[in-house]
């Protein structure tokens, strides 16, 4: 029989990866770290999801309203933006990478995990739109490498993207739902082949697994709720008829064309607030970047205020991740009329667009709830629907912003549970209409940065 390509080009064959020196020691460390990384991320996601019932239910009940008021974005994003700069401006770290870079970059150094954990609880709570995975895969894996002394990480470099990337894993295994999204997200973020990806997906499987593991345990022990991204309920769906891909495959690609429009504004935005050394503007100072800063979360606040007035609903819905506001979307899209999802749309991708590139948190959560309200406003179209329109909202908006257009359907499928069977084949076309599309608006084919045994990619925008 003929070798597999790894022997043919005089690569290493998966039995000399799995058995080399130290690999067998790297499992096993990535199996311990799972259990304490995860301890620390559901204390992190819990503290975050307790603020932000505060800041915005008990404290407005407590202050005489039945809900939050229109201008209560306000002071609570000013307050954000007050708590980031100093962060961003004097922590190692600066708080984390800008979000509008997707979730790319090495692992964070576990000097600057203060300054992400700081930066995340100023902006999070208060009511940024951005949600909780890049600050916990940064968590993760700056302390995953914390568990490895820096004389060995000195001595074994090849160690830290693998360690990191596990660390990640484990601390999002089960914020989207299901430790296998962090899985497959890590897969298809690798960029590699063959052996190497083998080696570099083991660890990050055995991480996430003990990690949803932690989590879940203790959710029932605790009783508190990390605020994962699920949906209680869904309409039901059949198998899908030519209608809904009639439908299904323009709506991916305005969906695709909203996503990309938020991110570009993102990219304007960071160049505002930090500078752009390869374009025309200097590098402000880091107090002009901290006052940017101040007037970009004041922007976000404005955004969420606009869609109260004009809506009449909560600024609640507009703010924040969009979590609970994508569950109960799904749960009763007939209590939102078409103008109030429109609305959500407009205020949310503008205020999404100006956090990217200016306040800290990750980009994948809100830019789900922006797709899945566009296909809620599209249900009603002839021959469409409510069930078949979430389905392509949710997996069109995910591989537009992710560009990992396999994670996108996969978590897809795990947000709609029981019946994400008979909508799979709708899932893919979305996904990958989504994702071509957001290709060819960005006018530059997706690129990784090859860095051996980086777990996470940099998106090229």
């Amino acid at each position: 029989m003929p070798g597999t390509p790894q022997q043919q080009n005089g690569g290493p064959t998966l039995r000399q990866v799995l058995l080399g020196k130290g690999y067998l020691g790297l499992l096993l460390v990535a199996t311990l770290i799972g259990a304490p990384v995860s301890l620390v991320a559901f204390g992190f996601v819990g503290l975050e999801h307790q603020l932000q019932h505060w800041v915005w239910e008990s404290l407005p009940v407590a202050a005489g309203f039945d809900r939050a008021p229109w201008w209560w974005p306000l002071p609570a994003l000013l307050l954000a933006g007050l708590l980031l700069a100093p962060v961003v401006t004097r922590l190692p770290g600066r708080g984390g990478h800008v979000p509008v870079d997707g979730l790319g970059g090495p692992p964070t150094p576990p000097g600057a995990v203060p300054g992400v954990v700081l930066a995340a609880l100023a902006c999070l709570p208060l009511g940024a739109v951005l949600g909780p995975e890049a600050p916990l895969m940064a968590i993760g894996g700056g302390l995953a490498l914390l568990a490895v002394r820096s004389a060995s990480r000195a001595q074994h470099p090849e160690l830290v993207p693998v360690l990191g990337t596990a660390g990640a894993a484990a601390a999002i295994s089960t914020i989207f739902g299901s430790p296998l999204v962090a899985g497959v997200m890590m897969i298809e973020a690798a960029g590699l082949g063959g052996p190497r990806l083998i080696a570099l997906i083991l660890p990050c499987l055995l991480a996430s697994g003990v990690g949803a593991l932690v989590f879940t345990g203790f959710g029932h022990w605790t009783g508190l709720s990390i605020g994962a991204l699920s949906l209680p309920r869904v309409p039901e769906s059949g198998v899908p008829d030519l209608g809904d891909f009639l439908w299904g495959v323009p709506l991916a690609v305005v969906i695709a064309v909203v996503c990309v429009a938020g991110q570009a504004l993102g990219r304007r935005v960071k160049a505002f607030t930090t500078g752009d050394p390869a374009g025309p503007r200097p590098v402000p100072t880091a107090r002009r970047t901290a006052v940017r800063t101040v007037l970009c979360a004041i922007a976000v606040g404005a955004c969420l205020a606009a869609y109260a007035l004009l809506t009449g609903r909560s600024p609640e819905e507009a703010a924040l991740s969009g979590q609970a506001t994508l569950g109960a979307l799904a749960a009763d899209p007939a209590v939102w009329s078409i103008g109030a999802l429109l609305a959500l749309v407009l205020c949310k991708t503008v205020g999404w667009g100006i956090a990217l590139g200016s306040l800290r948190g990750g980009p994948i959560f809100p830019a789900i709830l922006i797709g899945a309200a566009l296909g809620a406003a599209c249900a009603p179209l002839p021959g469409f629907g409510t069930a078949p329109a979430l389905a392509v909202g949710l997996a069109a908006s995910g591989a537009a912003v992710t560009r990992l257009p396999v994670t996108s359907t996969v978590l897809a499928t795990a947000l709609l549970g029981g019946q994400a069977a008979d909508a799979m084949p709708l899932l893919i076309v979305a996904a990958v209409t989504a994702f071509v599309t957001g290709e060819l608006l960005r006018g530059r084919p997706r690129r990784f940065h090859a860095a051996p045994g980086r777990g996470r990619p940099a998106p090229a925008d």
